[in-house]
């Protein structure tokens, strides 16, 4: 059995989680993204809250079939924002904030563990690669094409094909 974490240290990985959330969620709020900050940070905290309570357990195979059903649950929430339009041609819109709901889940179970440099370093990551495709897809834009609203990625395939 492990030792109890005092009250300081349950709280402090909590608002971590929190933290950790929310920046991925502000980048996605300030692109106008279905999925914002508080979103984000209430996924990450209510994976870390789930890492909390399977940790007091002190059962690794309790601690994964936690973590198992947070990635399954969070999964479906992630499918909720992936839409498809069109009627020959499909466009899949969302993959990129399904994916960031994912981590984010990741980044709360981390939290709950404790791993705090992992779940932050992991955060400046998913800030990096959202803020650096925004650039560059501006940065490499061609000067005759015009200029569209911040998309998700794009999947376009026909039908039959």
């Amino acid at each position: 059995m492990t030792t109890p974490l005092d009250y300081y240290d349950i709280v402090w990985r909590m608002v971590a989680a929190v933290l950790c959330g929310g920046v991925i969620g502000l980048e996605r709020d300030l692109r106008r993204m279905p999925t914002g900050f508080r979103t984000m940070a209430i996924v990450s905290l209510g994976a870390c809250v789930a890492a909390l309570a399977g940790e007091r357990t002190g059962d690794a195979a309790a601690f994964s079939r936690i973590a198992q059903g947070v990635v399954t649950g969070i999964g479906f929430l992630g499918a909720g924002v992936i839409l498809q339009r069109g009627d020959k041609i499909r466009h899949v819109k969302g993959l990129t904030t399904a994916a960031a709901i994912w981590l984010t889940a990741a980044i709360g179970l981390m939290c709950g563990l404790g791993e705090l440099q992992l779940a932050v370093a992991a955060s400046a990551l998913a800030i990096a690669v959202l803020v650096l495709d925004f650039v560059g897809s501006r940065l490499f834009q061609k000067p005759d094409q015009p200029r569209d609203p911040p998309e998700e990625d794009t999947f376009t395939s026909r039908d039959g094909d």
